[in-house]
């Protein structure tokens, strides 16, 4: 009896590896146990990086609304503590934002907690 080995799938399986390798340079991208090492190494990246982005956007807004804040007298802390006391629920993202397009806008919010 004759061995039989899922061919199609494997060969499926190898072509989606090498898909995924494309622009990869020298073996990376064309040779099967190179670029399947290359490939699960990136994508072990991709994942961990994918949550280090909201550590990082976070520290960016973070840094815009205490900018905004010292320019109106206040630390980013002494904020944060007033617009918790006063209810106001602006995320940072929107306070961010505001502090550096609006900054009119933001001094309202400030003068408002003070």
């Amino acid at each position: 009896m004759p061995r039989a080995v899922n061919a199609v799938a494997s060969r499926a399986r190898r072509k989606r590896v090498l898909k995924l390798a494309k622009g990869y340079f020298g073996r990376r991208k064309n040779v099967w146990t190179v670029a399947k090492n290359a490939v699960e190494k990136g994508l072990t990246y991709a994942y961990r990086d994918r949550k280090n982005k909201k550590r990082t956007f976070r520290a960016l807004w973070i840094t815009r609304i205490n900018a905004g804040a010292r320019i109106n007298g206040l630390t980013y802390s002494q904020l944060m503590g007033a617009l918790k006391a006063n209810n106001i629920e602006l995320n940072r993202k929107v306070l961010a934002d505001l502090a550096m397009n609006h900054p009119e806008a933001f001094k309202a919010i400030v003068a408002k907690v003070k």
